[in-house]
């Protein structure tokens, strides 16, 4: 086209995720890094065009990133339960309620595309390990991810080591957990993870649709 020579062409990121589910505490921790952190993934999926899924709630770091993502244009889908919402506050953007912490899992899983844990306590650590034994035993093939905010993580990195040195845990499954100091290298990481792992049994042997689709009877009753 006329006057347009000269002009460098637009190069737009191709988005690999359309959706992250991100585990992390409902509280802030003790040091300033763990609310950078999670401001600084909510402003990388805000500037990847990713959406956000996540338990619900307005506090800690939970409330830290879907605030940043929501207001930064992405939509926010939050799996709550009544009972957690008394503690966790109300959720930001869209709100699905759930019958009990099984199902939210099951939904949170059931709509993203990939899987990352800031710092949190026993309940992020407990959805992020079943996210990896999911993977494990062939259920799914999505990225696992660990923002390991200031060797937050370093811990439990160093016990999945272990598992593997003790024989506990295959080396090629050590693959699946992928880590990362800041936000966008991890994603990074994450868009070139392919699993190594051998699976427990082929995806097919699971009833994976009735695991990750079990809530959809409970909703239609609901509605």
């Amino acid at each position: 086209m006329e006057g347009d020579e000269g002009i460098p062409p637009i190069i737009e990121r191709r988005r690999k995720f359309k959706r992250i589910c991100v585990f992390c505490g409902s509280r802030a921790g003790y040091k300033s890094s763990f609310s950078d952190g999670a401001l600084e993934l909510g402003k990388q999926l805000v500037e990847r065009k990713i959406d956000l899924v996540y338990g619900g709630g307005s506090v800690g770091l939970m409330g830290l990133i879907s605030k940043t993502a929501f207001d930064g244009g992405c939509h926010v889908l939050g799996k709550n339960n009544e009972i957690y919402m008394q503690i966790s506050g109300e959720s930001v953007g869209e709100v699905k309620t759930v019958s009990d912490m099984h199902q939210r899992k099951s939904e949170m899983a059931k709509h993203a595309d990939a899987f990352i844990a800031l710092p949190g306590g026993y309940g992020t650590m407990e959805e992020l390990l079943e996210m990896i034994a999911w993977s494990q035993l062939g259920i799914h093939e999505k990225p696992v991810g660990l923002l390991n905010v200031d060797g937050y993580y370093n811990s439990l990195l160093a016990l999945f080591d272990k598992g593997v040195e003790e024989g506990f845990i295959q080396g090629s499954a050590r693959h699946i957990v992928v880590s990362a100091d800041t936000a966008e290298e991890l994603i990074n990481k994450m868009e070139e993870y392919a699993p190594v792992h051998d699976r427990v049994a082929p995806r097919q042997s699971w009833e994976v649709d009735q695991l990750l689709e079990s809530t959809t009877s409970g909703e239609a009753q609901e509605s």
